[in-house]
C-alpha cells in the first residue's frame, strides 16, 4: 500500500475517532442530568432500537442460534433485543457506577445492591493473597471491583482497552477513581499482574475473551480459543481462584456473587493442568450465560465466525 495513503487512512481514522468519542461523551453527559433509574431505561430503549440496525446484530443472533439450537426464532430474536437493551445499560451504569453501588456492609438489607458471600469477602479480607478474581461479560461485571473495595480488599483488575484511543482515556481515567486500580492488557500488562500476586495481592481478569494464540477449548459445546493467563499465573505463585458475578435484577436491583474458591485440575505430577484449567473456567461462566443468557455480550465474536467469514470472503490478488 503506498505510505501516503496508509498515513491518510490512519489520519481519518483518528478523526472518526474522535467524532464518535464527542458524540458519546455529550450523551453520556446528557444521561448524567437524569436520575438513575431514567437514564438506564432510556439507554435500554435506545439501544434496543439501534442495535438491530448494527450488523452486529446478526452475529447476535447466529452465536444464540449456535449456543442454543433446541430454541426457536423468536426467543433468538427476543434474547438478542434484550442483550441490546442490556448493553445499552452496561454503557449508562457507567456514568452512574458510584450512585448505583449503595450497599453498606453494616446494613446488607438495605439498598439496591444484594451480596451473595460476604463471609467470603470477609474471610480474604482478613489474610494475605494471592487471589484471583475471574468473572465474564456478564451482567455489571463493572461493579465488581467497586464491590471488593466496599469490603475492603485491595484490587487491580485487568480489562481490553477500547479500540478509540480518546475513548480509552477517558474510560481508565473514569475507572481508575471509581473502580480502583487497573491495568490495560497490552504488552507488560502479565508483568504487573504478576508483581501484584509476588506480593500477596489480589487481582481480577475477565476470561471469556477471545484469543486468536489461546488453548483449544470448547464454549457452549463449540471449539473456541481461551487465553491461559490466569491458570499459569496461579502455577507461578500458587494464588487462589474466586469466581465473581454481577447479575442485574429486576426494578434496577444487582446481585454481586463471590462464589466459594475454584480449585483447577492438576496434572499427574500435581502441576495446575493449564489446558484442563481453560476449559474448567469455560464451564463456570457458560454456567452463568445458561442461566441469565440475556445479560452476556452475544455481539462480541467469541467463535471468531466474522473473521472465519472474512477470510472466506478474501479475494487474492495477483501480484
Amino acid at each position: 500500500m503506498n505510505p501516503r495513503f496508509w498515513k491518510l487512512a490512519i489520519r481519518a481514522k483518528r478523526v472518526g475517532d474522535f467524532v464518535v468519542a464527542k458524540a458519546l461523551f455529550a450523551v453520556l453527559k446528557a444521561l448524567r442530568l437524569l436520575p438513575a433509574p431514567a437514564g438506564l431505561a432510556f439507554a435500554d430503549r435506545a439501544a434496543r432500537l439501534l442495535g438491530p440496525l448494527s450488523s452486529r446484530h446478526e452475529l447476535a443472533r447466529t452465536n444464540l442460534a449456535r449456543a442454543f439450537p433446541e430454541k426457536d426464532a423468536a426467543w433468538i430474536e427476543a434474547t438478542a433485543l434484550a442483550n441490546w437493551g442490556q448493553m445499552g445499560r452496561i454503557a449508562a451504569e457507567f456514568v452512574y457506577l458510584d450512585d448505583l453501588f449503595d450497599f453498606d456492609p453494616e446494613k446488607p438489607g438495605e439498598g439496591r445492591i444484594e451480596v451473595v458471600g460476604i463471609d467470603t469477602f470477609v474471610e480474604l479480607r482478613e489474610r494475605k493473597g494471592p487471589f484471583i478474581f475471574f468473572t465474564g461479560h456478564l451482567g455489571c461485571f463493572e461493579l465488581l471491583p467497586i464491590g471488593a473495595a466496599a469490603f475492603g480488599l485491595e484490587f487491580t483488575a485487568l480489562f481490553r482497552q477500547p479500540n478509540n484511543v480518546y475513548v480509552a482515556r477517558r474510560v481508565q481515567a473514569a475507572r481508575r477513581t471509581a473502580g480502583g486500580h487497573l491495568i490495560p492488557s497490552k504488552a507488560g500488562a502479565i508483568w504487573s499482574l504478576a508483581g501484584i500476586l509476588k506480593g500477596g495481592g489480589s487481582v481480577g481478569v475477565l476470561v471469556d475473551q477471545k484469543f486468536r494464540k489461546g488453548i483449544k477449548t470448547t464454549f457452549f459445546g463449540l471449539p473456541v480459543k481461551t487465553n491461559p493467563l490466569l491458570p499459569k499465573l496461579v502455577r507461578q505463585y500458587g494464588a487462589e481462584v474466586y469466581p465473581a458475578r454481577c447479575i442485574r435484577l429486576p426494578n434496577g436491583r444487582y446481585r454481586l456473587d463471590l462464589q466459594p474458591r475454584l480449585d483447577l485440575p492438576r496434572d499427574a505430577t500435581g502441576e495446575i493442568d493449564v489446558e484442563a484449567s481453560c476449559q474448567a473456567l469455560n464451564d463456570v461462566v457458560e454456567g452463568w450465560v445458561r442461566e441469565h443468557p440475556e445479560q452476556w455480550m452475544w455481539f462480541h465474536d467469541r467463535w471468531q465466525i466474522g473473521r472465519k467469514r472474512k477470510k472466506r470472503n478474501t479475494l487474492k490478488l495477483p501480484n
